[in-house]
């Protein structure tokens, strides 16, 4: 993305050295995220043994560094340049490397808000990697100490990494026939009412959300060939409805056929 690389995967049993001959890469801030594992980050002399879910964060105006995982360790990987961070009051001479505890809340939103663009799939529009991109410098460069002028709330890389945090809170639960914004928002550590604006960003609502996702699990449950001896009944409660009757009129409402016709289309 513009001014932004990320790398995620696994490695294990590798001392890394990174020793480039590309002066470009002087001008980028490294942050390394440790998911699962340990490993260990050397640069000038100075070295940090991080623990899982600790990051670093460290500038490559020295162009060498090393990173030993002697073991398995799932990461994140990021390289931000100076041209996206500089606007933000970031200075990469001040890039000391230093250890990130894992309770930093930016690094929590950026960690997820990065798996989620690890998975993403670019589908025609063009402008959301530049738009991700922004979302990550405004979180990097909170990380690293920057004072935007803004409350952090307020922050749009922070907002855009909560809401896609409250996304996948809700889709871990989406089959809880329970599932409240108090409960989401209680588990963000944030107030239903922001999770409310969060929502209203993107010109929808949590409910909304909710509903969509549940018929989406609803549908792909109904037309699964090795499910068509389950009851709509437990099709429409696995997917969150508690209210069979709700289920089939939002259901028809939805795909213009009844939850029997879909799986009946199936079995055709």
């Amino acid at each position: 993305m513009a001014g932004v690389k990320v790398v995620s995967g696994t490695l294990g049993g590798v001392l890394q050295i990174g020793e480039a001959s590309d002066a470009r890469v002087h001008d980028e801030l490294v942050l390394g995220v440790n998911l699962i594992g340990k490993c260990e980050v050397r640069q000038l002399g100075r070295e940090l043994a991080l623990d899982e879910g600790e990051a670093v964060l460290f500038s490559r105006i020295e162009n060498r560094f090393t990173m030993r995982r002697p073991s398995a360790v799932s990461f994140l990987g990021l390289r931000v340049s100076h041209k996206a961070l500089a606007p933000l009051g970031v200075n990469l001479d001040d890039g000391r490397m230093r250890a990130i505890p894992p309770d930093t809340g930016c690094l929590r939103l950026l960690t997820t808000y990065l798996r989620f663009i690890s998975s993403w799939e670019a589908a025609g529009a063009s402008e959301l990697p530049a738009t991700m991109a922004a979302h990550v410098a405004d979180l990097v460069a909170l990380i690293a100490g920057a004072d935007l002028g803004a409350p952090a709330a307020g922050i749009c890389g922070v907002r855009a990494a909560r809401l896609q945090a409250v996304k996948s809170d809700i889709m871990r639960n989406l089959g809880d026939c329970g599932l409240t914004i108090a409960a989401v928002a209680a588990r963000q550590g944030v107030t239903p009412r922001y999770v409310h604006i969060l929502f209203e960003s993107e010109g929808g609502t949590f409910s909304e959300y909710v509903l969509d996702h549940r018929l989406r699990e609803a549908h792909r449950l109904l037309t699964n060939p090795r499910l068509k001896d389950r009851s709509i009944a437990s099709v429409a409660f696995d997917s969150g409805f508690a209210d069979l009757s709700y289920f089939n009129r939002t259901f028809r409402r939805r795909f213009s056929a009844t939850p029997t016709d879909v799986r009946s289309g199936v079995a055709r």
